[in-house]
């Protein structure tokens, strides 16, 4: 495998992903920080629970739960709130502005029993019964799987753990950039889950590709297949996570010649656009690097997913994975990969949107919502709001969350 190769892989992967802004020196321990998800729950005052879910493939899947609000009455019956995270992202996304804040929190305090869901891949979805994902014979099979899979397959297994565990028939649901995808993917192809969500908010909600806005990002997404076929041969099927034989690790491919900070904990000597992306930044320009460590990296995924996305980048669509046209045939009866019918979604869905955004843009957002027979648009009321401020923005909380609670009290 040559650096030249690996750089490719990386650098597509990370821009895809719109993730990669901090690059760590020490992936295995921001791995381990991400990995913590109810300990840094408790620390902050809360209640929380680990629960362990197997999919219908096999995966093992960590979800971590906050019941309640440190001072909630134990007995009260809640509604469930299921939270997916995004590109190599994990279910620490959704705490890691802090109790005051954070999403997670905030509708936790609003009365609701909060579920953070983790996918495939993963530092907490890195098990399965019978692959082990650090043997590089395993590690094929273990990694061979797209948003589509976390969105057939993990979602809906944790949908139902938590409907069976609470009691409930129906939850709400919260996904960010993937998980909005994957929500749009189980919605689609799985119409009967429909019927167990009450309400979904889906925050910068990645689906449409049509006018797709970042144009560096298009032109390389045209060497997709080829960078997935180069890695699949070379035995690379991992960007991040937790290492392992057939991981690629980014920071050391980067760090010689990208400006960006080393340390994802350090960001003082950061200045302009870096820093912006090296952590929260409010408008009054403060900002916590430990968010962007918990969203920006060490969470894992398969090269797989990004090649998915970059062939919708590709090709200007949602639709199913790009196979080529004889495996397309014997997978799908056709020879071209069909696309995702978002007419099917019958969920009460709200697409939250900032024109800010450079991995999204307004007209694909109000096309999606317009073939959704139940859904409506909100744009954020901040132009310069991009994809990740939705969850580490200081004003993420008075511009979306307060929203999505009141939306969720009153449905």
């Amino acid at each position: 495998m040559t650096l030249k190769l690996t750089t490719s892989i990386v650098v597509l992967c990370i821009a895809i992903s719109g993730l990669g802004a901090v690059i760590v020196e020490d992936i295995d321990a921001l791995g381990a920080l991400v990995s913590n998800t109810a300990a840094y729950i408790h620390a902050a005052g809360y209640p929380s629970e680990t629960h362990q879910v197997v999919t219908e493939d096999g995966y093992i899947l960590q979800m971590h739960r906050i019941p309640r609000g440190p001072n909630s009455d134990p007995g009260r019956a809640r509604t469930p709130v299921f939270i997916m995270h995004g590109l190599t992202a994990t279910s620490s996304a959704y705490i890691a502005v802090g109790a005051n804040l954070s999403i997670a929190y905030n509708v936790v305090d609003a009365g609701f029993d909060v579920w953070l869901g983790n996918a495939r891949g993963t530092v907490n979805g890195r098990s399965h019964s019978k692959l082990n994902p650090d043997n590089n014979r395993h590690a094929s099979d273990f990694f061979d799987f797209s948003f589509e899979e976390i969105g057939m397959y993990d979602i809906p297994a944790m949908i139902d753990y938590v409907l069976d565990h609470t009691k409930n028939e129906k939850l709400h649901y919260i996904g960010h950039s993937q998980g909005c995808s994957t929500f749009l993917v189980m919605t689609s192809m799985l119409p009967e889950y429909n019927e167990k969500i009450i309400t979904a908010h889906l925050l910068a909600p990645v689906g449409y590709m049509k006018y797709f806005p970042d144009r560096s990002l298009s032109l390389m997404a045209r060497t997709t297949n080829m960078l997935y076929s180069m890695a699949q041969s070379s035995g690379i099927y991992e960007i991040s996570g937790g290492g392992g034989p057939v991981a690629v690790r980014s920071e050391p491919v980067l760090a010689d010649w990208m400006p960006i900070p080393t340390s994802a904990l350090d960001c003082d000597h950061a200045s302009g656009d870096m820093a912006a992306t090296c952590g929260v930044v409010g408008r009054d320009g403060s900002r916590n690097s430990i968010a962007s460590a918990f969203i920006g990296g060490g969470g894992g995924a398969s090269v797989k997913q990004f090649a998915h996305f970059g062939q919708n980048i590709r090709d200007k669509k949602f639709k199913r994975f790009d196979y080529g046209l004889l495996k397309n045939l014997a997978k799908y009866g056709s020879t071209r990969e069909p696309a995702y019918d978002l007419g099917k979604i019958t969920v009460e869905t709200t697409l939250h949107y900032t024109v800010g955004d450079n991995l999204l843009h307004e007209r694909d957002v109000l096309a999606m919502a317009a073939d959704m027979p139940n859904a409506r648009v909100r744009r954020i009321a901040r132009d310069d709001f991009t994809h990740n401020d939705f969850i580490i923005a200081a004003d993420a909380k008075e511009l979306v969350n307060d929203y999505v609670v009141k939306a969720l009290l009153s449905a």
